[in-house]
């Protein structure tokens, strides 16, 4: 039957084999990635920003030193200018601690800037570089997507604060452990195991946080979708005839209520794990404090000695904390990082050959031989074993019922999807051997769910063809072609009108100069500018292209495809078999198989499925005339 479409490995794949990783290497993976990120996306900022927060580290302990000098100092009656100098000293580490949050802000901010402008340059290069439209389609890929668009500008940053913090409370626990060492190294291990517990604690709740956020994906998905509808002029006609507000709002409460639950529960578990963690901690401070006073009453301790071990107890387990709860939250951020990382690595949803073929001009046509497709195994078949040749300058018209596959032979002629069996030729060539985005070149196609872009006019026909952008000719005669012309040059600012309403003040919103909105129609013929101008294609795909016109506006669009098609191979799919009849050849699908073929006299006069359809078609007008009441 031909060579089968390869197995695809995709995102749910990537992320299965990261799980699979040990941790150790897992955790070294993502974050050498997310640091890797953060140094070519800001490397001086991030240089300075390191230097300042493990500076701001020591300052505690320094703070501590100079605090326990100066009471000691001034009970033994020290020089004025030692106590002057340890005063200054103090002041000045006060003034460091106070200037640095404000420095450390503003490079934080600049790396995040930096950061999320390369994550998201990355991310979408490869979204963009994926060929076909299978990951579109899976909504596990899309819950990665939107994860890793969230995850890919902030966790590199948030990678880097939590291993600063680490460090920096690290080098502050160092300094206090050294100091309450000197002072009682028992209540030193002490105070250092009981902080064993929050770091293991803090690690297992971002664990569960990050879970939380995979599983809630779908829920938060649909409340979109509904406040989507409920929040759009396309969808506002529609939800107020048929008062579907309520039931939509209630559909998007629901799916709100399902994902709070997750958090709530979540938060709920933090909560009390903290609060159980907090009291640990002060019992420790607690036991401390008692044995720091009961020494100073009994002379082993000075009123100094006394100030600088309360706080290196306080600073110990404040240290330990933080460095729990930075860990905790670079580990979050670390596997939600998997997401941006299983997107930006994700496999080729279609195979791509080793030495593509440039697509050449196409000379003899196009052959689909014993082509199968179905979507995965475990859906049915929507093509089964299609035999059918498009000679070149030929116009052929595919028909049939809803779901017989005419769509889905639109999306492998355009290589989104490769057969299952079988292949699709180009001139001899298998397709799949040629390079994608050549082949798509020599394509232009109006698809049936044509893009409404919230451009200028202009704008929305040029992206047909990116080497038209500035040549206002071309636009024009695209335009003109598809019927659009006058429409468009009258606007108030012409072609260079925006179309859209969306993007404006409240106080501009009522000056039709800031914006217009098209009508079904007129965007569908603004969709057919779109694809004339790529006026140097080979293969011309019109999939229901008057579809939102009236019966006037539909003739002269055909008038027009017919002088387009001339001596251009062209594929017409359309449930109006009026306007395939002059088409070279008509195919009829009928549950992925070919159940007919010929021109329109042919199949007329043969009586099967085309002419019962057209017979049926053309009834509709004949009584619609015999039923009009006369005048």
């Amino acid at each position: 039957m031909g060579r089968s479409a390869p197995p695809v490995v995709g995102a749910g794949d990537a992320g299965e084999a990261a799980v699979r990783e040990s941790p150790a290497l897992a955790a070294v993976r993502r974050t050498s990635s997310a640091g890797l990120l953060a140094v070519r996306a800001a490397p001086r900022p991030l240089v300075l920003y390191v230097i300042l927060t493990l500076g701001v580290g020591v300052l505690p302990v320094v703070s501590a030193w100079l605090t326990r000098l100066l009471i000691d100092g001034l009970v033994t009656r020290e020089a004025l200018n030692v106590l002057l100098t340890l005063a200054a000293g103090l002041a000045a580490a006060g003034l460091v601690t106070a200037v640095t949050p404000q420095i450390s802000q503003y490079l934080r901010a600049e790396l995040d800037r930096r950061v999320g402008l390369l994550a998201a340059d990355r991310l979408f290069s490869a979204v963009c570089g994926l060929i076909g439209l299978r990951r579109f389609e899976d909504p596990h890929f899309l819950d990665r997507l939107r994860l890793a668009q969230q995850s890919g500008e902030t966790a590199p940053s948030q990678t880097v604060d939590g291993v600063l913090g680490v460090a920096r409370a690290s080098v502050t626990i160092s300094g206090f452990m050294g100091s309450m060492f000197l002072l009682n190294p028992a209540m030193t291990i002490l105070v250092l195991v009981s902080g064993l517990p929050t770091l293991i604690a803090q690690i297992a709740l971002s664990r569960r946080r990050a879970r939380m956020l995979w599983d809630i994906g779908p829920a938060q998905r649909r409340e979109f979708f509904y406040s989507h509808l409920l929040s759009t002029v396309e969808a506002a006609k529609e939800v107020r005839l048929f008062s579907l507000g309520g039931f939509l709002r209630a559909r998007m409460l629901t799916e709100r209520r399902t994902a709070n639950a997750a958090t709530r529960a979540t938060d709920r578990r933090q909560m009390a794990v903290q609060a159980g963690l907090g009291l640990l901690a002060a019992l420790m401070s607690g036991a401390g404090l008692i044995w720091a006073v009961d020494s100073a009453r009994q002379g082993q301790l000075s009123i100094g000695d006394v100030t600088i071990f309360v706080s290196a107890v306080a600073g110990t387990q404040a240290g330990l904390s933080t460095i729990a709860i930075e860990f905790a939250r670079a580990h979050q951020a670390l596997l939600m990082f998997d997401h941006y990382l299983a997107v930006t690595t994700v496999g080729q949803d279609l195979p791509v050959a080793a030495r593509p073929h440039r697509a050449p001009p196409l000379r003899h046509g196009i052959e689909l031989r014993d082509v199968w497709f179905r979507y995965s195994d475990e859906h049915p078949w929507v093509l089964r074993g299609v035999n059918l040749h498009i000679p070149h300058g030929t116009t052929l018209a595919v028909v049939g019922l809803n779901g017989a596959g005419k769509s889905t032979l639109v999306k492998l002629l355009c290589r989104f999807y490769d057969p299952t069996r079988g292949a699709i030729l180009w001139d001899g060539t298998d397709i799949r051997d040629v390079n994608a985005a050549d082949l798509r070149r020599r394509i232009g196609a109006v698809f049936q769910d044509y893009m409404h872009y919230e451009m200028t006019a202009a704008e929305n026909i040029a992206l047909g063809d990116l080497d038209a952008w500035d040549d206002r000719g071309r636009i024009r005669a695209a335009a003109t072609r598809a019927g659009i012309d006058a429409k468009l040059a009258a606007l108030p600012g012409g072609y260079d009108t925006l179309l859209s309403r969306m993007f404006f003040m409240e106080s501009d919103k009522e000056d039709p100069a800031t914006g217009v909105s098209l009508s079904g129609g007129q965007w569908q013929r603004l969709a057919l500018a779109r694809a004339f101008i790529r006026d140097d294609c080979d293969l011309m795909i019109l999939d229901e292209p008057s579809a939102g016109l009236d019966a006037e506006s539909e003739h002269d669009i055909h008038v027009s495809l017919r002088e387009h098609r001339r001596e251009r191979t062209s594929v017409l799919i359309s449930h109006r078999l009026s306007s395939v009849r002059d088409a070279d050849r008509i195919v009829v699908l009928g549950d992925g198989v070919i159940v007919e073929q010929g021109d329109h006299d042919t199949l007329t006069t043969a009586g099967g499925e085309y002419s019962r359809l057209f017979a049926l078609q053309a009834s509709g007008y004949q009584d619609s005339v015999v039923d009009r009441p006369a005048s």
